[in-house]
């Protein structure tokens, strides 16, 4: 059973909790790392770091990261030594974003997909997809890793 982390700030929040009782009856284990109530000051980095040091230290695991845009949430996560954040608002980027870039964190922004409906297709295609361990692409990835160990 693969473990997913979901997280949302205010912009994300009500797509979030659409998202976790789908994911569940996928058989997916999900962890709602919040925001846990609807707080329209609420801040994102606190939310996004939280999801991408669990993947991080969840060796499989997925994360899911939502908020109105997209680009906070992904900037935030991003900041997470050996994370992978990318937005996709359609099912062909989320698939790319596995396939090419094997990242860990699916963004969506809330505001940008057509519906629940979609947003759902988008996670599911994100989560199906596997990391097609290309040569040229694990060394694209293995040169981001050396970069961010020089820091």
């Amino acid at each position: 059973m693969k473990k997913i982390f979901i997280g949302a700030d205010h912009g994300g929040f009500v797509l979030k909790n659409i998202l976790i009782p789908f994911l569940e009856k996928l058989d997916y284990e999900v962890e709602d790392c919040g925001a846990l109530f609807l707080d329209p000051g609420d801040d994102y980095p606190e939310i996004s770091f939280t999801v991408a040091e669990k993947v991080k230290n969840n060796q499989g695991s997925f994360g899911i990261l939502l908020c109105r845009s997209g680009g906070g949430v992904a900037i935030a996560a991003n900041k997470v030594v050996g994370i992978r954040a990318v937005s996709a608002i359609d099912e062909e980027s989320a698939a790319h974003a596995r396939k090419d870039n094997d990242a860990q964190i699916l963004v969506v922004g809330a505001d940008f997909v057509s519906s629940e409906e979609k947003a759902k297709k988008v996670v599911v295609e994100f989560l199906e997809t596997d990391f097609s361990k290309e040569s040229r692409h694990q060394r694209r990835i293995n040169q981001i890793h050396d970069y961010e160990k020089r820091k």
